[in-house]
């Protein structure tokens, strides 16, 4: 693969990443319990800012420690075994989201582990500082890593085959645009919005969401067997002749 071709497969699984919706949901747990509260905007945006910066420095250490693993298992360059392991998780993952992302009921409760999803829920209700807002962040990512070690896995794969000097570059923007819907949600909430008229929104959009990540799960993995694994099979079997 050429470099452009790893960037794109990172940017790829970044943008699904970003279509996951645990961490917008606690941000708007988070922004509703203080609000409630009767505290202030400035409070408000403290607090907001802390969670999305844990969320970024656990999205950016999930992918590094990825990373960093199969760089240890993969010394000799990537085995397009891997490859297809990692296509095989990506369909079953997406499929999985298609049917069980969502909880089917009133609202938007995502199938995650009840006992995770009521810790998450007890720590917006008691976060009040900006370092526990912070560790809420970074409990927000582990709690969906079931659905998001698709993306990172692949983001993982691709990171190691970039030249050193862009790899760094690349986990920058992994972190960044697998952020970009909570980034939103943080920019309206700060900026005064109802958060009444954005829960509704993900509310009578969550289907399309829920089809959206699945699908572009699916399509990624067609897209990596089809582009590097079947190519790889291809020109290796053209060599042998």
């Amino acid at each position: 693969m050429t470099t452009f071709d790893l960037f794109v497969i990172i940017i790829a699984a970044a943008l699904i990443h970003a279509s996951f919706q645990l961490s917008v949901s606690v941000l708007t747990l988070l922004s509703s319990h203080t609000l409630g509260a009767k505290r202030s905007q400035a409070r408000l945006l403290r607090l907001t800012s802390s969670f999305a910066s844990g969320v970024g420095v656990m999205t950016a250490l999930l992918l590094a420690a990825t990373a960093f693993t199969v760089s240890v298992f993969a010394r000799h360059g990537i085995d397009p075994v891997l490859w297809v392991a990692a296509c095989g998780l990506l369909f079953g993952l997406g499929f999985a989201v298609w049917v069980f992302y969502f909880r089917r009921d009133n609202g938007t409760t995502l199938w995650i582990p009840r006992g995770m999803a009521r810790y998450l829920e007890d720590r917006t209700k008691a976060t009040s500082l900006s370092a526990e807002a912070f560790g809420l962040g970074l409990g927000s990512v582990l709690g969906e890593v079931l659905f998001v070690v698709g993306p990172t896995l692949v983001a993982a794969l691709a990171l190691v085959q970039l030249p050193s000097e862009f790899q760094l570059a690349a986990v920058a923007l992994y972190t960044v645009l697998s952020m970009l819907s909570l980034l939103i949600v943080h920019v309206l909430v700060s900026g005064g919005h109802k958060i009444s008229k954005i829960q509704r929104w993900r509310e009578d959009n969550k289907n399309f969401l829920q089809f959206a990540a699945g699908s572009a799960m699916i399509a990624l993995g067609f897209y990596i067997y089809v582009d590097h694994v079947l190519t790889h099979a291809v020109l290796a079997a053209a060599g042998g002749v």
